[in-house]
């Protein structure tokens, strides 16, 4: 499963100026396109991702909540679109191309599976004899590979085929799996465009900062907004945090080992004053009326203001007032910001994700990918779609045949998978 082949643009970027024809570049040469609307490339990779069809099935993919359980909650495709605003409005303010971080922002996710994180762990379990599956690296081979919109001169697919700026603002982990590391944004069998979008970066893995604004405004989102998915479904209740050290003891342990380098000793310091915070005071009455909702939707807007001014003012402190872009500067995001983030995704973590019942949930959702990956590995090809049964008659090899297994069942959203499980596996 190579690449496109040979053809298509091979420019290697110096650090030179942001905008140019190198970061303009796409894997797979276009024709020109005049529509008489002068939209620049950045634009139209916009325009690429958001009407893909990836992007439409995060509609009906988990964010945190089960997708379709909550009119009121957060699927992944509102996810991304509050990413993208945020890191659009924060980019802007840097001097960032805003429709660079606008993609990367609205792209970020699409690789993710069905269930959520749980899945993506269930499945990298699945996929270990073809390399494992991450979220990340997922989101490249469906920008590069699996979307349908480019072809190359050769046949094969080049994904939506964007410019080299916006593949590179969306890669939030620059580098393959390593020993030792969880995370990771690119396949073994991805390599020749993920070489091509990181030439003339960092060989360190440095990120642009495009990628760091998309990547904080996906730590803002992710924290406040679902907390506030958590206070209106009734999971989180801020009162025992209030009342009760032993609680706030073990929240902060929970954060230390999962989201912080810091020490539950500081974080528990930094929560105290985050929990005195009167923009937070409302939220401890909460009933779901129309001025709690108000109350809720205040705090929510407040603390991502706060999250991203704080780092736009702390960049700017140190990297001066011109514009910001590519690998001009590195986002600064203060450590006490960094720790309240951590401790609100905590919360999300120890009230909402560990609820009661949510261990039995998780177990049946594990199960479901397992026993229908191991059916398409039985049935397949004459079980996989019209896109994927090609790719597995091609692969070379059987962990090549098992990753187009893998594709198959990451492109699926949550109410699909559970049917396809029902319909190939059940019984």
């Amino acid at each position: 499963m190579s690449g496109p082949g040979s053809s298509g643009a091979r420019d290697v970027p110096g650090p030179g100026r942001p905008g140019s024809s190198v970061d303009e570049a796409r894997w797979v040469d276009e024709p020109p396109k005049d529509t008489g609307h002068g939209r620049s490339p950045y634009e139209r990779d916009r325009a690429r991702v958001l009407h893909s069809a990836a992007f439409r099935r995060l509609a009906a993919k988990t964010q945190v909540h089960t997708a379709g359980t909550d009119d009121f909650l957060r699927t992944r495709l509102t996810h991304s679109l509050e990413v993208a605003q945020i890191a659009r409005e924060m980019g802007a303010r840097l001097g960032c191309e805003p429709d660079v971080v606008d993609t990367a922002g609205l792209a970020h996710d699409l690789g993710h599976p069905p269930f959520g994180h749980n899945g993506e762990a269930a499945l990298d379990l699945l996929a270990a004899p073809c390399g494992g599956f991450e979220g990340n690296a997922q989101t490249l081979r469906v920008l590069t590979r699996l979307e349908a919109k480019v072809l190359a001169p050769g046949g094969g697919s080049a994904g939506l085929n964007l410019t080299r700026a916006s593949l590179d603002a969306t890669s939030k982990y620059p580098w393959p799996r390593r020993p030792g590391e969880r995370k990771f944004g690119v396949y073994a069998d991805d390599l020749p465009v993920f070489d091509w979008l990181r030439a003339g970066a960092p060989a360190d893995g440095r990120r642009c900062l495009e990628a760091q604004v998309m990547d904080w405004a996906d730590d803002v989102a992710y924290s406040v907004h679902d907390v506030e998915d958590g206070i209106h479904g009734g999971y989180v209740r801020l009162g025992p945090l209030l009342a009760d050290p032993d609680e706030r003891a073990a929240l902060c342990a929970d954060v230390a080992a999962t989201y912080s380098g810091e020490s539950p000793g500081d974080l528990g310091e930094v929560l105290v004053d985050l929990l005195a915070d009167p923009v937070l005071a409302p939220l401890a009455a909460y009933d779901g009326s129309h001025s709690a909702q108000a109350a809720l939707k205040a705090t929510t807007s407040v603390l991502t203001g706060r999250f991203v001014s704080t780092a736009v003012a702390a960049t700017r402190e140190r990297h001066g007032s011109g514009p910001l872009r590519r690998y001009a500067a590195d986002l600064v995001v203060p450590r006490r910001a960094r720790a309240e983030c951590a401790l609100l995704k905590g919360i999300a973590l120890r009230y909402v994700m560990r609820r009661p019942g949510a261990v039995d949930r998780y177990e049946r959702q594990r199960r479901i990918l397992a026993e229908l990956v191991a059916a398409l590995v039985r049935r397949a090809p004459d079980a996989l779609d019209e896109v994927f049964a090609p790719l597995w008659r091609a692969a070379p090899n059987d962990a090549g045949r098992l990753r187009v297994v893998i594709d198959q069942v990451a492109s699926l959203t949550d109410p699909a998978a559970v049917a396809w499980h029902d319909r190939l596996a059940a019984g």
